[in-house]
């Protein structure tokens, strides 16, 4: 399902009058009349509520005689919502461009020639000079606290309170005194 359709879709899923109508046609196919007769809302109330809900791919209508029957589109309904929101955005590149920006953005206010000018207090924005140190890091080598508190300095003289952020956000390991850059 694409993005507008599900805009759209969730978009008349919330109103009271079209949950409503989408309930009565679950039970079986009716026509305007008969809709508007059992919900006690007008005809004209009725056909613009399934107008919309037609438009959104919740109802399918076809000719019966005389009247306009209208269905539940069930397939439309079976969709789940994880897979939905997993779906790649079509703002996702301009979205990863953002973050790019914004991390270019902190990294130039906190670092000065490579040197960590502070420990940010925002969680956020420490992160983020916490991953550029551990770029420093091989992926699977391990690590003494002598060699990490060494590599660390290189960046800012507190090693200890940097080595100890990096492990509690889960950027590096601690098992007894071997560190490792976590994948």
């Amino acid at each position: 399902m694409q993005e507008a359709d599900t805009i759209r879709l969730f978009k008349c899923l919330a109103d009271k009058s079209r949950l409503q109508i989408l309930k009565s046609l679950m039970k079986e196919d009716m026509y305007v009349e008969r809709l508007a007769e059992r919900l006690s809302l007008t005809p004209a109330t009725i056909s613009f509520h399934l107008r919309k809900l037609e438009e959104a791919g919740a109802v399918a209508s076809r000719r019966e005689q005389y009247y306009t029957m209208y269905s539940l589109q069930r397939a439309v309904f079976h969709t789940r919502i994880l897979d939905i929101i997993s779906e790649e955005s079509a703002e996702a590149g301009v979205q990863a461009q953002r973050d790019a920006e914004y991390r270019e953005k902190i990294l130039k206010t906190f670092f000065v020639y490579g040197k960590l000018t502070s420990i940010p207090a925002q969680r956020k924005k420490r992160r983020i000079c916490l991953e550029e140190i551990a770029l420093s890091f091989d992926a699977g080598r391990s690590y003494d606290e002598h060699e990490v508190n060494e590599i660390i300095e290189r960046f800012h003289p507190d090693y200890c309170t940097i080595r100890r952020e990096m492990i509690a956000e889960g950027i590096m390991t601690r098992s007894g005194s071997t560190y490792a850059k976590c994948e």
